[in-house]
């Protein structure tokens, strides 16, 4: 928002202010209707000397002077508070009344010009550079033209945190300085959303409440039709249904639907009222039961299953009692979970796909000698499961093992 600014006045020793012209610029985020945050850059130069009255001022070393001038540049944040409008009817206010409070810094280079006379000397010019902490309040007016452009006018005094910004230490008075400004002020953003300054919330709840209740009765309306379709059909519905429930011969198929008509009593029928086809009585079933010369034959393959070393490859002489395992599982057809284990020796992980592996294997061999692959299950447990201790070389034998379970 560009401004032009105009000093006009301030706390100092010096009563006689000389209006001066200004420059501004400042970039404001709204962050509701009511409340934005602005940061202000302003700069000029604020000029003041002594009336008639009183020809000088004097400083806290007792130097006098009769005129000062100081060049400034300011930045600051603030808070914006808008407050009031006159347009409380409407979608888009017109006018608005703001606030405005912050906190900034103020760079500032005062020249002084000393007041000279034959009893106390003075230095004619001068000047020093400097800078503190400002704080400013102010007020204004806000007058929109246009969704994007609007007229700002208001007046900021500026109180600074600091005895030296006219050249002239008065400590411990402290400096301030104030400005009304005049500028035009530039919304950006999308054209399709309101600027939320100018939008009035009480308006635009007013007319959501009305959106809403059009929308609300056209839905009421919308069912009423629905309502007075669904009664006429269930009447539509009524006037026909002793077409659709006649059953003549009582086998619970409507005549209307009865593709064989005149069904004999008791005879159950399908869908279209014909009758169904009658199932042939099923064939017995005849059960198989696990003997002891089966499980022996089991533990004896059991006994004489042995791998390569650190491999899934079987050795040539488990094949024999392996083939009466295969036979017997073709014979009753049987079901076979075969669980692989391993001692501790080697890495958990190495452990695990060998006993997965050397359990496949021998499923593998089943399944190639005739046995049924669905009914045979090949599990893997590496050496989670030991069966004797891992600690001596007989306790390992024995945990290096494929278990079968016949069932």
């Amino acid at each position: 928002m560009p401004s032009l600014i105009l000093a006009t006045g301030g706390h100092n020793g010096f009563d006689h202010w000389e209006p001066t012209l200004g420059y501004g610029l400042s970039i404001r985020k709204q962050l509701v209707h009511s409340f934005g945050l602005q940061l202000d850059y302003n700069g000029g130069t604020v000029k003041g000397g002594v009336s008639s009255n009183v020809p000088y001022i004097t400083n806290t070393n007792g130097n006098r002077y009769k005129a000062f001038s100081t060049k400034f540049n300011q930045v600051a944040l603030s808070g914006v508070f808008n407050f009031a409008t006159v347009d409380y009817l409407r979608r888009k206010n017109a006018v608005q009344f703001f606030l405005n409070a912050g906190l900034g810094v103020v760079y500032y280079e005062p020249t002084v010009t000393g007041y000279t006379d034959s009893s106390f000397p003075t230095a004619s010019t001068s000047s020093f550079k400097s800078s503190a902490l400002v704080m400013p309040l102010g007020a204004g007016v806000k007058f929109r033209v246009s969704d994007a452009v609007a007229i700002n006018l208001g007046y900021n005094e500026n109180f600074i945190d600091a005895s030296s910004f006219n050249g002239v230490n008065q400590y411990p008075k402290t400096s301030h300085y104030s400005y009304g400004y005049g500028g035009i002020e530039f919304s950006l953003g999308a054209k399709s959303k309101p600027h939320l300054q100018w939008a009035n919330p009480i308006v635009s709840i007013q007319n959501e409440y009305l959106t809403e209740e059009a929308r609300l009765q056209r839905q009421i309306d919308a069912q009423k039709a629905a309502n007075d379709q669904l009664r006429a059909d269930m009447a539509a519905a009524t006037a026909n249904l002793a077409k659709y429930t006649a059953d003549s011969d009582g086998d619970g198929v409507s005549d209307f639907f009865d593709k064989c008509p005149g069904t004999p009593s008791g005879v159950k029928v399908d869908g279209a009222g014909c009758p169904l086809a009658v199932a042939p009585a099923p064939a017995p079933v005849t059960k198989v039961f696990v003997t002891e010369e089966d499980r022996k034959i089991v533990r004896e393959a059991i006994r004489n299953l042995e791998f390569d070393f650190g491999k899934a490859t079987i050795r040539a002489h488990s094949f024999p009692s392996l083939n009466r395992v295969a036979q017997l599982l073709i014979d009753k057809n049987f079901s076979l979970k075969l669980a692989g284990h391993t001692d501790n020796v080697g890495s958990n992980d190495a452990n695990m796909k060998l006993s997965k592996a050397r359990a496949e294997s021998v499923k593998n061999y089943l399944v190639d000698k005739g046995a049924n692959a669905s009914r045979i299950e090949a599990t893997g447990y590496g050496e989670t499961q030991p069966i004797a201790t891992n600690k001596t070389a007989k306790g390992r034998q024995q945990n290096r093992r494929v278990e079968f379970t016949l069932f």
